[in-house]
């Protein structure tokens, strides 16, 4: 069995690849919910939701989040009521967060919805919240103004410099049903190429999930999202740098080692192969950059190999 710690877009891009080569029924994904959020009075999952959708092959591959040939009616009657609708949610997309917060309001249990959602759109792995308990990933700008992951991502588009984080309520939370049962039975587990700070932190805040990576670190691989020095998607460069951390394969590497005892780097930073080693990660250097599903499927087939899966 595999085990994939995952965030968004690049997670769902890695898991295209790994269903290619590995049977669904034997994939576990631990999905971020650090980012979730109320919109519009909704329970939004944005990161479960991406990878529902990308492994549906009904997400948008043009945004990476979102459904594929989505209308945007809502919004455009709730800017007639001057709503802030600076986060743009798709016509079918509502109904997932509709569905969602229906049945947390009867309730169930962030799990048992996610279960149910991914049931709807036929996948066959188990796709996992971290917890079912409130995490909220939380920014305070260089200005002192705090916000939340959307506010900061979407609204904000990350063009703002950074001087903390907090995933609140991570102390408290405990891993959703099934989580540590996947993490402890994996053969492999998989720390997607996602933003380490926003995006697997959240993850790793979890105490049993930490404290669980932690003894199982020589079974751990992760993806660097950082090449040459950038990050793919998103903020993860300037963000790395704002708080202190190498805005490269190596900064990475110095992140994740006390959790991985492998990271895959890509081509362009082989050199810094010797910096990965000295972190105390062995270094594995591979095509990362995931431009088409065959290219996915080649990296998750050595990040396995990476791990001793045979």
């Amino acid at each position: 069995m595999i085990a994939v710690l995952a965030g968004g877009v690049g997670a769902a891009r890695f898991l295209e690849g790994l269903v290619a080569l590995v049977d669904e029924s034997e994939i576990t994904v631990v999905g971020n919910t650090g980012d979730d959020a109320t919109l519009y009075g909704l329970h939004v999952s944005p990161d479960l939701d991406t990878v529902t959708y990308t492994l549906a092959g009904a997400g948008n591959r043009e945004t990476g989040w979102g459904l594929a040939g989505d209308s945007f009616q809502a919004m455009g009657s709730l800017d007639r009521y001057e709503v802030p609708t600076w986060f743009r949610l798709g016509d079918k997309d509502l109904a997932t967060s509709l569905f969602r917060t229906t049945r947390l309001a009867e309730g169930a249990t962030l799990s048992e919805v996610t279960a149910e959602i991914s049931a709807a759109w036929r996948l066959r792995l188990c796709l996992l919240p971290m917890s079912d308990d409130e995490v909220r990933t939380r920014l305070r700008l260089a200005d002192g103004a705090e916000v939340d992951f959307q506010e900061y991502f979407v609204r904000l588009r990350h063009d703002v410099a950074v001087a903390s984080i907090v995933y609140r309520g991570a102390e408290e939370a405990s891993p959703a049903p099934g989580v540590v049962a996947a993490l402890t039975a994996a053969e492999v587990i998989v720390v997607a190429p996602s933003n380490p700070l926003l995006s697997i932190a959240p993850i790793l805040a979890v105490p049993a999930i930490g404290a669980l990576l932690r003894g199982r670190r020589e079974r751990v691989v992760a993806i660097s999202p950082i090449v040459a020095g950038r990050a793919l998607r998103g903020p993860a460069d300037h963000l790395l740098a704002e708080l202190g951390h190498e805005p490269s394969a190596a900064g990475v590497a110095r992140f994740i080692a006390p959790y991985a005892g492998c990271l895959v780097i890509d081509t362009a930073d082989a050199h810094l192969g010797g910096e990965v080693s000295a972190a105390g990660v062995r270094a594995v250097v591979a095509d990362s950059v995931m431009r088409t599903r065959e290219v996915a499927a080649s990296l998750a087939r050595i990040a396995l190999d990476s791990a001793g899966r045979p």
